[in-house]
C-alpha cells in the first residue's frame, strides 16, 4: 500500500484555515469585507473576550439566496470571479471562495441571511467543518454571521492566541482601517457589551478621518495624480514632536495591504530631509487600474505585486517629498493669565486722531519715520522686505531680534516665529552640502599644520571604513599609528577649532550605522554632522544681516521645519492665537 494518501475534506479545511484565519481579527476582516462586497451601507461588529468566545458580524447588505447560502460554505465557491481572465482584473475585496469554509471549520458558526426582495431567510449551522442543520427563518435583508469558540477543535493553535485585552485591540484596528477606507458606510464596534466605535456615514474621507482619529492639525494633506495612478491620503509633519512610530494604513484600490515597495518609499521620503530614523504615521490612498496590480499573491490578500513596481516606488516617494516640504512649523498655545477678568467700561466715540501708523501688513501702506526713527542707508522698507515672491510659496519673515543670543524672533503677516538659530543654519548647510556632493565633491582646505586626533579603537575603525566618503566631504583622514588618526584637510566650511569634535561625532554616528547600511545613508550622517559642526551656535549675537540672510536661506531649502537630525526649527506663534488671548477675537 502506498504512503500517499488523499487528505479528507475536514482535515483540509482546517489546514486551509491556518492561512486564512490567524486569529480573531482576521475573521473580522473577512467577514466585513463580505459585507462591502454586499454593497452594505451598515456594518455591525461585536466581539466577546477579544472574539475567542464569539465574534458577530451583521450588515444590510443584499443578502443570498437559500441556494447560494448552502454553497458558500463550500471550498473554493465564490460569486467574485467566473474564469482565469477575472483575475488579471479583479474589482472586488473577496475571490478566492476560501474564508468561510476555513472560518466554519473551526469554529461553530452560524450564517442567517435573506436576499433583497424576497420574504424569509435561511439559516445555516456548521461544526467544525459539518453541516448540522439548514431552516428557513425569519430576519430583515442582509446577512449575519455568528463565530463561536473559534479553535476549538484546533487547542494546539488556540493556546497561541494574546490575551483577551491585546486580540480586542488587534480587531478594532482593523476595524478602524475598513472604517477609514469607506466613508460612506456606517460601522458598529461592540466588545464584551462596551460600544468601541460608532460612526455614521460622511461624505469625504476627511470627515471620517475626524471620526477615527479627532481633529489631526499635525497631518499634511497629500494628492497627486500621474497618469491613470492617483495618490491621496494624510501623513505626520515632519516637525511633529509625537511618538517616532504611528499608524500606518496603507489602501491600494481601497485594500489595506503591505507592501514592501510602498514600505521603503515612505521611509525614503522621510530621510531624505532627516536621518532621524522613524515610522511615520500615514493614511495612504493608492488608485490604479486594477490589471496593473496582482493582488492573488496571498490568501489573506495583504500582499499586492505591482505591474510597475519602480514607477510606484518613485511616484510615492516624490508625492510624500514633495508634501513634507510645504508642511507647517509646529504652533504654541497661549494661556490667558489665570483669574483675569475684563473690568467693564463705555468704549469712546469714534474720532479722529491726529497722527496713525500705517500698518505694514497692509499692501501699499507707506512706511513710517517719524521722530528718531530712520531707515538704516542702504536697507529696504519694510513692505519690501516682508514681501512674498512669486516663485517660493513661504511666506519670508522679518527679524526682530534675538532671545539669549540663541533664538532669532521674526514675524510675517500670519503672526511670530521663533526659530532656533542654530538648527535653522544646520538645516541651509545640510542642504547646500547635499546640492554640492550631487555634482562632485565639497570645497577642501588643506591643513597647513595635520591635525593628530585621538580617539578609540572603534571609533578610528568606523572613520578609516569610509575614508572615500569623507574625501567626498572635504576630509582627508589616514591612520597615523597607536590611537590617533592625522587629518591634513576638512571642509572649507568648518574652521580648525570645529575639527576635532566634528571627527569624533563622525565617527559615533558612523559606529551606530547599521553595518548593511549603503553608501548613501554614510554619506548623510557625514553630511549632517559636519552641518551641525559648521553651523552658527547658541549663545552668539547676530547682526540684524545675519538674521535676515539665514531666515533668507532658510526660505530657500526643500525642508524648512526640521533639521538633518529631526528638531524643530522654528515654533509659530499664530496672528490668531494672540488675538484670541488678547481677547480681541
Amino acid at each position: 500500500m502506498g504512503k500517499i494518501r488523499q487528505l479528507p475534506p475536514d482535515l483540509a479545511n482546517q489546514i486551509a484555515a491556518g492561512e486564512v484565519v490567524e486569529r480573531p481579527a482576521s475573521v473580522i476582516k473577512e467577514l466585513v469585507e463580505n459585507s462591502i462586497d454586499a454593497g452594505a451601507r451598515r456594518i455591525a461588529i461585536g466581539v466577546e473576550l477579544g472574539g475567542k468566545k464569539l465574534i458577530h458580524v451583521e450588515d444590510d447588505g443584499e443578502g443570498m439566496t437559500p441556494e447560494d447560502a448552502r454553497l458558500a460554505i463550500e471550498r473554493h465557491a465564490t460569486s467574485k470571479i467566473r474564469r482565469a481572465d477575472d483575475l488579471e482584473r479583479i474589482v472586488t475585496l473577496g475571490f478566492r471562495g476560501e474564508a468561510l469554509p476555513s472560518i466554519a471549520s473551526v469554529s461553530h458558526f452560524t450564517l442567517r441571511t435573506r436576499a433583497r426582495g424576497t420574504q424569509s431567510g435561511t439559516e445555516v449551522r456548521v461544526n467544525g467543518g459539518a453541516v448540522a442543520s439548514v431552516a428557513e427563518v425569519g430576519m430583515p435583508e442582509g446577512t449575519s454571521i455568528d463565530v463561536a469558540d473559534l479553535f476549538y477543535n484546533l487547542p494546539a493553535r488556540r493556546k497561541f492566541l494574546k490575551s483577551d485585552a491585546a486580540e480586542s485591540a488587534q480587531v478594532s484596528r482593523v476595524v478602524t482601517q475598513l472604517a477609514l477606507a469607506y466613508p460612506e458606510i456606517g460601522f458598529t464596534l461592540t466588545s464584551s457589551g462596551r460600544k468601541v466605535l460608532q460612526i455614521p456615514p460622511v461624505a469625504s474621507l476627511r470627515d471620517r478621518l475626524y471620526q477615527l482619529y479627532g481633529e489631526r492639525a499635525d497631518l499634511i494633506d497629500v494628492r497627486r495624480g500621474s497618469g491613470d495612478v492617483k495618490i491621496l491620503g494624510f501623513v505626520a509633519a515632519l516637525a511633529e514632536q509625537g511618538p517616532t512610530r504611528g499608524p500606518q494604513n496603507v489602501y491600494v484600490n481601497r485594500r489595506v495591504v503591505k507592501d514592501r515597495t510602498i514600505a521603503h518609499a515612505i521611509i525614503d521620503s522621510y530621510s531624505v530631509a532627516s536621518i532621524k530614523e522613524r515610522s511615520p504615521e500615514v493614511h495612504l490612498f493608492i488608485e490604479m487600474p486594477h490589471d496593473a496590480v496582482d493582488v492573488n499573491v496571498h490568501p489573506t490578500k495583504a500582499e499586492v505585486r505591482f505591474r510597475d513596481q519602480s514607477y510606484i516606488h518613485e511616484l510615492i516617494r516624490r508625492t510624500l517629498g514633495d508634501a513634507l516640504g510645504r508642511g507647517p512649523a509646529p504652533e504654541l498655545q497661549l494661556e490667558a493669565p489665570a483669574g483675569f477678568q475684563p473690568v467693564p467700561s463705555t468704549m469712546p466715540l469714534p474720532h479722529a486722531y491726529p497722527s496713525t501708523f500705517p500698518s505694514r501688513w497692509a499692501g501699499g501702506a507707506a512706511e513710517y519715520v517719524g521722530a528718531g526713527f530712520s531707515r538704516p542707508e542702504g536697507t529696504r522698507p519694510v513692505e519690501a522686505a516682508i514681501a512674498p515672491t512669486s516663485d517660493n510659496p513661504i511666506r519670508p519673515m522679518m527679524p526682530l531680534g534675538q532671545f539669549r543670543d540663541t533664538f532669532i524672533i521674526a514675524v510675517d503677516d500670519e503672526g511670530i516665529a521663533i526659530i532656533d538659530q542654530h538648527v535653522a543654519h544646520e538645516r541651509v548647510l545640510f542642504e547646500r552640502i547635499n546640492e554640492r556632493l550631487t555634482s562632485g565633491t565639497l570645497e577642501s582646505q588643506r591643513l597647513l599644520v595635520p591635525l593628530l586626533v585621538e580617539m578609540s579603537a572603534s571609533g578610528r575603525q568606523a572613520l578609516t571604513s569610509h575614508v572615500a566618503d569623507l574625501e567626498r566631504l572635504g576630509f582627508e583622514v589616514e591612520d597615523f599609528g597607536g590611537d590617533a588618526l592625522r587629518v591634513t584637510a576638512m571642509p572649507a566650511l568648518l574652521g580648525r577649532e570645529d575639527g576635532d569634535a566634528a571627527l569624533r561625532a563622525l565617527a559615533e554616528d558612523l559606529e551606530g550605522l547599521d553595518h548593511g547600511a549603503g553608501v548613501d545613508a554614510a554619506i548623510k550622517r557625514i553630511a549632517a554632522t559636519t552641518a551641525c559642526h559648521a553651523a552658527v551656535k547658541a549663545n552668539y549675537p547676530l547682526t540684524h544681516e545675519k538674521m535676515a540672510h539665514i531666515l533668507d536661506e532658510l526660505r530657500r531649502t526643500a525642508y524648512s521645519t526640521i533639521c538633518p537630525h529631526g528638531r524643530p526649527v522654528m515654533l509659530r506663534i499664530t496672528r490668531r492665537e494672540v488675538e484670541k488671548n488678547f481677547q480681541r477675537i
